[in-house]
């Protein structure tokens, strides 16, 4: 996939078998950080706009890391979606759902994975143009059980499941058929950012990218 291939959401969840959700709060572990992640097979990252940093560190790995495929997460509005892609993000995750953040995205040609945790959420996502969705707080929300429900009703819809997922169970996620891919900030903790102990993390992400799907 050459650097400036137009994604679809699909594209970016396909990639590999786990979406890290990174939260980075220094501007000096982007960089190493996407490396490591890279070297261990993993492309796509979703830089969460958590902390004042984030942008800034987007732009570092769009920079320098050109193998890495820059995302942001926690897209909340419509200028949220605008300074994401003026940082060189390439696709949006978002942890909710509203149309204006939706279209919004649409309208600056921004891949988003929309958060939905409702059938009425995933029913105005798909309204909206959507089939590719995030499913947050995975877990706390009903984990498995809730995505074989939807299933019947939604079964165009692919999901990728965020919110409580680790390696451990992971794998039952990715065993649905309605689950492309997950999210998990297991890849990136935040003890080993602080030590920058970049082997761990490219252990940590073979391991994710070796999950079966």
């Amino acid at each position: 996939m050459a650097v400036t291939e137009k994604l679809t959401s699909l594209q970016v969840m396909q990639d590999a078998s786990v979406i890290p959700v990174i939260v980075l709060n220094d501007v000096a572990h982007a960089v190493p950080m996407a490396k490591a992640l890279v070297a261990g097979g993993i492309r796509m990252l979703e830089i969460t706009l958590r902390t004042s940093v984030a942008l800034d560190c987007m732009r570092a790995i769009a920079a320098e890391v050109p193998e890495a495929v820059v995302g942001a997460g926690t897209i909340r509005s419509a200028a949220d979606a605008k300074a994401a892609l003026a940082a060189g993000a390439r696709f949006g995750v978002s942890p909710g759902y509203t149309s204006t953040v939706g279209k919004a995205c649409q309208d600056i040609g921004l891949p988003l994975l929309p958060g939905v945790a409702t059938g009425s959420e995933i029913m105005q996502a798909q309204e909206d143009g959507y089939t590719e969705l995030k499913f947050f707080p995975a877990m706390q929300a009903g984990g498995p059980n809730l995505l074989k429900a939807w299933a019947g009703p939604f079964a165009d819809i692919k999901f990728c499941p965020t919110g409580g997922v680790s390696l451990e169970n992971a794998p039952t996620l990715l065993a649905l058929p309605n689950v492309v891919v997950v999210g998990g900030s297991w890849l990136t903790p935040a003890d080993v950012m602080a030590r920058g102990d970049w082997a761990t993390i490219t252990r940590l992400a073979s391991e994710a990218a070796a999950l079966p799907r």
